[in-house]
């Protein structure tokens, strides 16, 4: 991750596109790439969602890239580590929805 978190600041930085990434505008520009993923999507039967063409795949893995883009510079505005707050939703979500089985495993491995 951190590796990737250089290569966005640096673009980012090399374009002096920071005085257009505010929190606000990320939040707004990550829901538009979000739905460019379900566009592809929109109107396919649930078997066809799992077999795309490699084509559509590719386009899909494009918006996928675009997504978590957004989310590293938006979590690199707000100072938050994306994979840390992962880690700890998934927490919170094992406590909120428990199963059967023990969730020490995960809060051990965090």
């Amino acid at each position: 991750m951190d590796e990737l978190l250089k290569k966005v600041r640096k673009f980012r930085e090399d374009r002096e596109w920071d005085k257009f990434h505010s929190p606000k505008n990320l939040s707004m520009a990550l829901m538009v790439e979000t739905a460019e993923i379900a566009e592809h999507f929109q109107w396919l039967t649930e078997e066809a969602s799992r077999e795309l063409s490699e084509e559509k795949l590719g386009m899909v893995r494009d918006e996928i890239a675009d997504v978590l883009i957004y989310l590293v510079n938006l979590a690199d505005k707000l100072n938050l580590d994306p994979v840390r707050a992962a880690h700890d939703k998934i927490i919170k979500n094992i406590e909120k929805y428990p199963r059967d089985a023990d969730s020490t495993f995960f809060k051990n491995n965090s």
